[in-house]
């Protein structure tokens, strides 16, 4: 009877493990590389104005969300608050400083509602020609923060 028992415990918690790695990872262990693209014609520094995503690597971001820019731009670069504002009207929150001489600077994203609601990020900016501007980073979710 007790050899009866223990198989089928064991078997219990074969079973139990092998559907526990059959789950999909939680969006608090998700993580990876972030790489955006955005266009800037329409953003002359005055607040309320925004770059338009052009390209991601994310789906949670989509082409055609807007990068809103809340204060004006300084004679010599950005120190703002940001709003990443999707097709799908979820929204990240972050912050962006930007050194317009050497065209560098980095951005942040923390939280945010709906699908951004615990997300953050963060990634250099930099600038590639034109109007045009990258994002390269690391992103990550947390339910802590």
């Amino acid at each position: 009877m007790k050899r009866i028992l223990s198989i089928v415990i064991t078997a219990i918690l074969a079973g139990a493990f092998a559907f526990a790695g059959l789950a999909p990872a939680s969006a608090s262990s998700e993580k990876g590389a972030l790489h955006v693209t955005k266009e800037c014609s329409l953003f002359k520094g005055n607040p309320g104005e925004f770059c338009t995503i052009t390209s991601s690597n994310l789906t949670m971001i989509p082409i055609g969300s807007r990068v809103i820019y809340l204060e004006a731009a300084g004679a010599t670069g950005l120190d703002t608050d940001i709003v990443l504002d999707t097709v799908g009207g979820d929204k990240a929150f972050g912050h962006v400083v930007l050194d317009f001489a050497t065209g560098t600077g980095t951005v942040r994203l923390n939280g945010g509602t709906g699908q951004f609601r615990h997300f953050h990020a963060k990634a250099a900016v930099s600038f590639i020609a034109g109007v045009n501007w990258a994002w390269n980073g690391t992103y990550h979710f947390n339910e802590d923060h």
